[in-house]
């Protein structure tokens, strides 16, 4: 298990870096300068002094060599310091610090309602035996991922805000100013939960343990709960770092529309002014969390399945998918 640890501790420094050098070679690439982005901070677009680009640029030190760049970028991030923003001179950890806690309040309440909905969507889809009601359900998480999220903000501030007037359209704060922000972000997260548990359950339902479990005299609900449940929900816990890539570039969206400060709206704002540290920085971040969901859920496995807790000594090539796998058929032997 050390050993196990280890490597995913080193491959995910290796994601760190990897996202690390590509956001700062496409930054970089980008045709605009952000140092006369930030000197014509009103948007006048008129000649910027090229005095005060120049002194600009050698104080966040863009008038050095590439490679110089990178490697002084590479080594301050190492030691915790991501560097100032060219826009507005804030120490780039205070100016994600702030931004922080709204966006982790957003994604806890889209979260938690994004669970609970899949979850009762994807259980009463698959406990149901009336087939108009079963296909009705079922198609109600293509529907979930295909309505792109900004529709679906706009169409809930127009019914609850503007129409209704329950809750408050802009930068509200509070239950009432996150409920509607939350609901729009849950709603892609929800659907791929319910479409991903809803296959599992319904590939469990035929496995033949469950047979057996409803041939000793266990309710349908009883079954679903406490034998299928339990093996169907892995699939959905391999999703897990997909979904909260999608809650956080979902953040972007939400909180654009709803006029929120967090980390979407500090994303938006500096890829339009191409402040590269902060941009790096908010990468840093979202791989960080990545990489961190993954390992736990990786960890988590042999919790969740004892089956994969006495095969934790995997073969060079074989993954936990593999492992699963193998697990189910020993299950379906027995």
């Amino acid at each position: 298990m050390a050993r196990y640890v280890t490597l995913r501790a080193l491959q995910a420094v290796g994601v760190l870096w990897a996202a690390f050098s590509i956001s700062f070679v496409v930054l970089y690439l980008l045709p605009a300068d952000p140092v006369s982005i930030a000197a014509d901070a009103g948007g006048s677009g008129t000649a910027v002094d090229k005095a005060a680009v120049a002194e600009l640029q050698a104080r966040y030190g863009l008038d050095r060599p590439l490679w110089e760049q990178y490697w002084t970028a590479l080594t301050h991030a190492v030691r915790g310091d991501l560097g100032h923003s060219i826009s507005t001179g804030q120490p780039v950890t205070n100016a994600i610090g702030d931004a922080l806690p709204s966006t982790l309040g957003l994604a806890s309440l889209a979260l938690l309602f994004a669970t609970v909905g899949g979850v009762s969507v994807a259980f009463a889809a698959t406990y149901s035996r009336r087939p108009w009601l079963r296909n009705a359900l079922r198609s109600l998480p293509s529907l979930g991922v295909s309505v792109p999220t900004f529709w679906t903000g706009l169409l809930l501030l127009q019914l609850f805000s503007f129409q209704f007037r329950l809750v408050p359209a802009f930068g509200g704060h509070g239950f009432a100013g996150t409920i509607l922000p939350a609901v729009t972000l849950a709603i892609p997260i929800g659907a791929v939960i319910a479409q991903v548990l809803a296959t599992g359950l319904e590939s469990t339902w035929r496995q033949p343990f469950v047979d057996v479990a409803v041939a000793k005299g266990g309710s349908r609900w009883w079954v679903q709960r406490k034998h299928v449940l339990r093996s169907a929900a892995l699939p959905t816990f391999t999703i897990a770092g997909v979904l909260v890539g999608n809650m956080l570039a979902g953040s972007v969206v939400v909180e654009t529309v709803f006029a929120r400060t967090g980390v979407g709206r500090l994303t938006q704002t500096s890829v339009l002014a191409q402040d590269i540290p902060v941009v790096q920085g908010i990468v840093l971040l979202t791989s960080a969390v990545f990489v961190t969901v993954n390992l736990a859920v990786d960890l988590l496995y042999p919790l969740l399945d004892p089956r994969i807790a006495g095969r934790t000594r995997r073969a060079p090539n074989e993954t936990t998918a593999d492992i699963i796998t193998t697990g189910e058929e020993v299950g379906a032997r027995a």
